[in-house]
């Protein structure tokens, strides 16, 4: 199959393949996300791992799902949203839904790839907006693929004011959230922004390497979630975001979802 700018593809687990550039006038550059850590840690035995012949036929798929094709499987099926397929075009484009307990109009899509317990999701978000803050385990590669913007990490034990980090990034940027640390996306561009997310969490796998204290994504900590509803934020959350978009000619639209603003 062939791919290009944007795409995404998973190589079924323990199978032969080869990577090549054809353009003939340009380098080629991609980023590979796998399960080696993990399975290196499980088995301690690179000759298990590395010489194992087994061939893992119900992985392997169709030529269609090498070809952008795929299922969609919505919220009455127990999964919401899920794109299921071996290879996506271009993620750039690719088409989002509402997502709304994630806050500000923001829209996403989950995949699942090759039958793998690995899992990906794209995020966007509109201009003068940002994301609900939430936690989750380890793992996590937050791909930017558009707008600008920065985001803000810190300890679950702590908060905003007194140990965060503020992480500016653009368009091919890379955010890795530290385990269980809280982490809040920001839209400080002129453009809708759109990141893709690389980690565990397949909803047709379940599969955690988080504490016990990991949440749902979309659920209010005060529900036993992982999420940090925008009423509950510390008030320095939306004046950093305000002075941001200030510098850039831009101005928050967060008033719709923070009350305090509309008074």
């Amino acid at each position: 199959f062939e791919w290009k700018r944007g795409s995404v593809f998973s190589v079924p687990i323990n199978t032969w393949h080869r990577h090549m550039n054809g353009s003939g006038t340009e380098p080629a550059r991609f980023l590979a996300v796998t399960t080696a850590p993990i399975v290196m840690n499980y088995f301690h035995n690179e000759d298990f791992i590395f010489n194992n012949s087994f061939i893992f036929e119900d992985r392997i798929g169709t030529a269609n799902v090498y070809q952008g094709e795929g299922t969609m499987f919505t919220g009455n099926t127990g999964r919401i949203n899920v794109w299921e397929t071996n290879f996506i075009p271009d993620i750039e484009t690719f088409t989002t839904f509402t997502w709304k307990e994630r806050g500000a109009g923001g829209a996403s899509v989950m995949f699942e790839m090759a039958d793998n317990t690995q899992a990906a999701h794209v995020s966007q978000f509109p201009v003068g907006t940002y994301k609900k803050a939430h936690r989750h385990g380890p793992g996590a590669h937050v791909i930017i693929i558009s707008g600008d913007g920065y985001s803000l990490l810190w300890p679950m034990d702590g908060g905003p004011n007194d140990r965060m980090e503020r992480v500016d990034w653009h368009v091919g940027s890379m955010v890795v959230p530290p385990t269980n640390w809280f982490h809040q996306h920001f839209n400080g561009g002129t453009e809708p922004a759109r990141y893709l997310a690389l980690r565990w969490g397949s909803q047709k796998y379940g599969f955690s390497l988080g504490s016990a204290s990991e949440g749902e994504a979309d659920v209010s900590v005060k529900l036993g979630g992982a999420q940090i509803e925008y009423e509950d934020e510390e008030h320095i959350v939306h004046d950093m975001f305000a002075e941001t978009l200030a510098k850039v000619g831009g101005e928050s639209k967060m008033a719709e979802f923070l009350p305090r603003l509309a008074k």
